[in-house]
């Protein structure tokens, strides 16, 4: 049977290709979207999930609205540069007839989590707020998490929105701490394996050409490619959100080693940074699976095509 996903989420551009990934991939049943504050403002990244699952025909999934603001002090900034004041870079999908789903983000979770028959893979790809909130008011069902899968951090590449911090982590260090320090199953991806794993214009033209889902995944990576373009002068783009998808709907798929992590919460220059001990694995029980390796071409190969197959699906 495939396994049961929920993806926590701030769409965001790489957001919504992760979502489509999943979506596209038979090992995982995806049961529940819950929306963060992140790339842009909560109701736009809860308007965009929405909008997202009915492009692909799964209106049916449940999109429920999470936290607005980070645990103690707020997001400094949005992302709205990278990915567009409305999170798809500028891209008008059109609208879901499925409506929010009126509990809050940490209680469908919570109640999804208690009533599963088997194991949940929990995929966040956003700031993690909502899992932090998940782990104080519903310890026992985060402790019915099989595996919990984070897009964040970095272990040795420093960071893309200050020299020390990834996005992610740096957008609610308060809550990045109180996660990484749980004793849930967690895999932590990175940037040292994102960031060496490009999607290039080859690969955007295979699944644009496919179908109607496809043209639309494109035309919302666009300014992803343009800010690419412009602010490194590189061809392609790091899809971030899709990798840690990839690893959430194939377990292995990347290369992890035992670490422990804290993260600094201090409010200096190095403020949502993630310190990974690599002297040694460590046998603690918080430790994290930090993923250390990947096999680029392969990972992105996995995206393009399974995005190729959806889009020849749904037509």
């Amino acid at each position: 049977m495939p396994r049961p996903l929920v993806i926590d989420t701030d769409p965001g551009i790489d957001d919504a290709l992760a979502i489509l990934l999943a979506l596209a991939s038979p090992e995982v049943d995806l049961q529940l979207v819950t929306t963060v504050h992140g790339n842009v403002e909560l109701p736009q990244t809860t308007d965009n999930a929405l909008r997202v699952l009915h492009l692909a025909g799964r209106s049916d999934v449940p999109v429920a609205a999470g936290a607005a603001e980070s645990l103690v002090y707020p997001q400094p900034e949005r992302a709205g540069h990278v990915h567009g004041s409305a999170g798809l870079g500028g891209v008008v999908l059109p609208p879901s007839p499925a409506v929010v789903d009126p509990r809050p983000a940490v209680v469908a979770l919570a109640e999804l989590l208690v009533a599963a028959e088997q194991p949940v893979t929990v995929a966040a790809i956003g700031p993690w707020t909502n899992v932090a909130l998940l782990l104080a008011t519903y310890p026992q069902a985060a402790e019915r998490i099989g595996r919990l899968v984070l897009m964040g951090g970095s272990a040795s590449r420093g960071g893309n929105v200050t020299a020390a911090a990834e996005f992610n982590v740096w957008a609610d260090p308060e809550a990045a701490a109180r996660v990484l320090g749980s004793t849930v199953p967690t895999v932590l991806v990175g940037l040292d394996v994102t960031v060496p794993t490009v999607l290039g214009e080859e690969g955007i033209a295979r699944f644009a050409a496919a179908g109607p889902v496809g043209a639309a995944a494109a035309a919302i990576l666009q300014q992803y490619v343009d800010h690419a373009r412009s602010s490194y002068g590189a061809t392609g783009v790091v899809l971030h959100d899709a990798l840690a998808l990839t690893e959430a709907i194939v377990p292995g798929t990347l290369g992890t080693v035992r670490r422990d992590v804290v993260v600094d919460t201090t409010r200096g220059a190095g403020r949502g940074q993630t310190l990974v001990d690599r002297r040694s694995v460590s046998d603690s029980p918080t430790a994290v699976d930090v993923a250390e390796t990947v096999d680029s071409p392969a990972a992105v190969e996995f995206l393009v095509s399974r995005l190729a197959g959806l889009a020849a699906r749904v037509g």
